[in-house]
């Protein structure tokens, strides 16, 4: 529900925002304009888009250019590599956070289990003994025959 817990201030920026348009992003990034919308056009940075179809970034796509730019030019890898290694890093995160997530509930589901078992052992009887099971090696068994009783009739 969205009404429970804190509210997100609409004006408040994120590193998700976008509030660049392509000139700033370039400028920002130390890159061409065109060198930005070809990214775009490949997929390697795709920011979002106003109303009228301008390209807006965020301070995390301006990152994200950064990150191709030094791919491409310091580690000598080609664009096609460029967009792989993105896919990938962006898979990764997003399995990160679904462990994450099962861990959580995995966490909450043992904690749960942790409490019944101590409600079930809460419950016993405490006037029962536990069972010891005796070996048989260490008992010893004496007989001894009942004497017979006289009958007086």
């Amino acid at each position: 529900m969205e009404g429970i817990g804190r509210r997100r201030n609409p004006y408040e920026l994120t590193a998700e925002s976008p509030v660049y348009v392509i000139s700033v992003a370039a400028q920002l990034s130390g890159l061409h304009p065109q060198t930005l919308r070809q990214y775009d056009r490949l997929g390697l940075v795709s920011p979002d888009r106003t109303a009228g179809r301008g390209r807006r970034y965020s301070a995390r796509d301006i990152e994200l250019l950064r990150q191709v730019q030094q791919l491409s030019q310091d580690e000598g890898i080609n664009l096609a590599g460029i967009k792989r290694i993105i896919e990938l890093e962006n898979q990764v995160a997003a399995l990160s956070a679904r462990v994450a997530e099962l861990q959580s509930i995995v966490d909450g589901a043992a904690a749960a289990m942790q409490q019944r078992e101590a409600q079930v052992h809460a419950s016993y009887r405490r006037d029962l003994v536990p069972y010891q099971d005796v070996q048989q090696a260490s008992a010893l068994v004496v007989w001894r025959p009942k004497r017979e009783q006289k009958k007086h009739g």
